[in-house]
């Protein structure tokens, strides 16, 4: 089976303004991908490349194995904007049942019903969206972006306008989404909650991958720490095969153990370090 999504050798320039310079991605069906970068670094333009609201200057991007603007690619995407408008005056159900007809979604009433459920705004389907807060208008735009059972998700920081309480329950639904096989490109400014729900991050800067992997693979080993009776103990160049021995020789030599910590970098750490060398010479 085709990748949910395979970007290769993807080039955009407007102008004198080369906004990515040959980038390959690959996402594979029920992966969680997060994509990093600054401002300006071209995700915006991947992602609408992705849908096939730009053409690229060279390369390609296929949606599995489709190419992304054509229209057997755009019945297998769903798609959630940062900045989303819905009309206020329109219900939950409503708002479900007019892009059902824009996908051509043959769901009806128990798609709509399902939808709401898994997003957790069942007893909001008649609610006008003008009445709901922000992070409702959210869930409810997750909602809108499955209409169709498209298996692949393009997601603009749909965490932004959400409490902690929100945030968790939107990890909760894209675990869900992981298990259901769906894959989703995550573009998200919030490190943290990309390190908890996904399995590989891509940064981009300047219009190129300049890391990937999984936040564990990126991470870097900065030593181990040891509680004991005495205080903290360090050992800067230890990693974690390192541990158990240093914690045997302590007690052997009749320190009292009360924790160990492996340290390693965290993604925001990563994310500094790679769009920092990737920076031009100043």
């Amino acid at each position: 089976m085709a990748p949910a999504l395979e970007v290769t050798g993807l080039r955009k320039r407007y102008g004198r303004v080369e906004a990515l310079g040959g980038v390959d991605l690959r996402l594979e069906h029920g992966e969680l991908v997060g994509l990093l970068g600054p401002n300006g670094a071209g995700k915006s333009t991947l992602v609408k490349i992705a849908c096939g609201l730009v053409r690229p200057t060279a390369g390609r991007a296929e949606i599995l194995g489709a190419p992304s603007s054509s229209a057997a690619a755009r019945r297998e995407l769903g798609y959630l904007a940062e900045l989303f408008r819905f009309p206020g005056w329109m219900s939950a159900i409503e708002l479900l049942a007019l892009h059902q007809r824009l996908a051509g979604s043959e769901g009806g009433a128990r798609e709509r019903t399902d939808l709401l459920e898994l997003v957790g705004l069942a007893e909001a389907a008649d609610r006008r969206i003008e009445g709901m807060s922000k992070g409702m208008q959210q869930r409810l735009g997750l909602a809108q972006a499955l209409v169709g059972s498209p298996r692949l998700l393009l997601l603009d920081e749909p965490t932004s306008a959400l409490d902690p309480i929100g945030r968790r329950d939107v990890r909760e639904l894209l675990e869900e989404l992981r298990r259901r096989g769906i894959g989703v490109l995550l573009n998200s400014h919030l490190l943290s909650e990309v390190e908890l729900v996904c399995d590989r991050v891509a940064i981009l800067s300047r219009g190129v991958v300049v890391a990937e992997g999984s936040p564990a693979e990126l991470s870097r080993p900065r030593g181990v720490e040891v509680e004991t009776a005495a205080g903290i103990l360090r050992f800067p160049r230890a990693g974690r095969e390192d541990a158990p021995g240093i914690v045997a020789d302590l007690v052997a030599a009749g320190e009292r153990v009360y924790g160990v910590k492996v340290l390693a970098t965290n993604l925001e750490d990563v994310y500094l370090q790679a769009v920092s060398e990737s920076a031009p010479a100043t």
